[in-house]
């Protein structure tokens, strides 16, 4: 028998062997087979079988190792993408808070612009009045000084007409 040969080789060779038999007279189920052909095909059988089995085995433990290790991988693959976006919502979220801050430091800022213009008019506007009134009161008083002056003067120099007529 050829080492290379697998088990189900074998069986098929015994199979085509018992099929291909001459049948016995009076016997359709019965056939004359070559015994130690066939003795020798089921002793290769069972001295293969063990390695045969031996390599399955190994091959669905492979198999099995494999498939953990395609979970465990999954798992971790999984476990990364939970994780980003986790931290990407926790991101948005501090995007979120960010623009809302932003939004609110820029209503207070509006706000307050507003009142320290209102408050900038309003002194504005006082200082002004105050001058004004400050004014008017110096033009007062350079009124009442240039009246004066007048008086003065008139009294201090008589009419020229009236000196001529004296």
């Amino acid at each position: 028998m050829n080492e290379n040969e697998g088990i189900l080789e074998l069986i098929e060779m015994l199979y085509t062997m018992i099929s291909d038999a001459w049948g016995v007279p009076l016997g359709n189920d019965k056939c004359l087979v070559d015994r130690t052909k066939a003795l020798d095909l089921i002793e290769e059988i069972k001295a293969r079988l063990p390695a045969e089995m031996a390599e399955a085995k190994r091959l669905v433990s492979a198999r099995d190792e494999f498939i953990r290790n395609a979970k465990k991988e999954a798992e971790s693959v999984r476990k990364m993408a939970e994780e980003r976006a986790r931290k990407m919502v926790e991101e948005q979220e501090v995007v979120r808070t960010a623009k809302a801050r932003a939004e609110e430091l820029i209503a207070t800022a509006d706000s307050r612009s507003r009142e320290l213009r209102r408050a900038a008019s309003e002194y504005l506007d006082e200082s002004m009045r105050g001058a004004e009134e400050a004014m008017g009161q110096a033009l007062d008083i350079v009124r009442q000084s240039r009246a004066r002056f007048r008086s003065v003067a008139a009294g201090a120099n008589p009419a020229p007409t009236q000196q001529r007529d004296q």
